[in-house]
Order: structure tokens, then C-alpha cells, then sequence
């Protein structure tokens, strides 16, 4: 998947409800010169990465739609019911201290499923998967202050649906489109 015309990167992944984004927003963001803080419009938790793609390959990709498609149906083959995602439970730095992020549990048969039904798109699936929200990145390769580390924050929220997404690089952080949807089992269906 490439192109040299106006390439954008796509991913899969899942929102922050709008309760769990006012949790998020009342972790402290001191202005600092080393430190990017992202916004509620880039808050989500990535599935799959799956890399560059250009216009026309995004246009038709029908394909990679319908495989995202059979998500649903693979977790329920796999007994898995409504996807519940638990973030926290400390705000805290990736090794290096260049991505401050919050952990999120309870989307590994999610991410699982995702990898599965994709594997065949994008950039080949990683072995691993730590699913996490990012807060802040460093500027450069300057290192983040350690006290941005540590807060307490702790939320859970039930997951309506997956989302394919293309994202397009800017001056003040990534802007992303929703390209796909896909609504997953809620509570209460069966």
C-alpha cells in the first residue's frame, strides 16, 4: 500500500465515550515548550495501525471495509460479548519518556479480531499490542519531564464500535477522518 499523491496513513480504532473524554480533559496539561498535548479530537485507542495508503487505494477499498466488516461475527465465534474498555489506572510515559499515555484494558479480543480480519492489508500486524491512550508527545527526541507521570485516572466505558480511520499529518498534531464504521454487540443484544 503506497502512493506518492497526497498519501494518508490508515488505522483501525475505538473512541473514548464522551464521559471518559471529560475524564481524560481534567488531566493536568502544563504549558511546556518540550511537550505537544493532544486534543479530544485525536483521543482514540489504536487497533491496528495498517500504514499509508494514497487516494485511490482509500476510494476502493471495499475490500478492507467488508473484512472489517466480519469483526462482529468473529467475537462472537470466540464467546466474547460487548467490548467494555477500561482506561488507567496512572497516567504515565512509554520507555524513553516521548509518549505519555494512559493504559486501557479489555480490548485484546477486539484487537485480535482486528488483526485477524486485516491481515492481509496494510503494513504486516505486529506481534505485539498495547492498547493505551496517548496524552502528549515530546518534541524532537527531548525526553518528558518524569512528574507528568503518575497521576491517578480511572474510567470504563462500553465500546459501540470500530473505526477505520485516515489521518493526516498537521503542524498542531494529526487530524483524522472516520472512513468505515463498524457498530459492534451492545448490552442487551444477543
Amino acid at each position: 500500500m503506497g502512493s506518492h499523491t497526497a498519501a494518508v496513513r490508515v488505522f483501525v480504532a475505538v473512541d473514548l465515550s464522551a464521559e471518559v473524554a471529560e475524564v481524560v480533559s481534567n488531566v493536568a496539561r502544563p504549558a511546556l515548550r518540550s511537550v505537544r498535548w493532544t486534543t479530544p479530537e485525536q483521543w482514540h485507542v489504536t487497533l491496528r495501525f495498517l500504514g499509508e495508503v494514497g487516494p485511490e487505494e482509500l476510494a476502493g477499498a471495499h475490500g478492507l471495509f467488508a473484512a472489517l466488516d466480519t469483526v462482529p461475527a468473529s467475537l462472537a465465534d470466540h464467546g466474547e460479548g460487548p467490548v467494555e474498555a477500561v482506561l488507567g489506572p496512572v497516567v504515565g510515559w512509554f520507555p524513553g519518556r516521548q509518549v505519555l499515555q494512559i493504559p486501557v484494558e479489555g480490548l485484546d479480543a477486539l484487537a485480535s479480531a482486528v488483526r485477524q480480519a486485516t491481515a492481509t492489508w496494510g503494513s504486516p500486524p505486529g506481534r505485539f499490542f498495547r492498547a493505551h491512550l496517548t496524552v502528549a508527545r515530546t518534541r524532537g527526541r527531548a525526553k518528558g519531564p518524569a512528574g507528568l507521570a503518575g497521576a491517578p485516572i480511572a474510567a470504563r466505558w462500553a465500546v459501540p464500535d470500530l473505526i477505520l480511520y485516515s489521518s493526516v499529518a498537521g503542524p498542531e498534531g494529526s487530524r483524522y477522518q472516520v472512513v468505515h464504521r463498524v457498530a459492534l454487540p451492545s448490552r442487551g443484544e444477543t
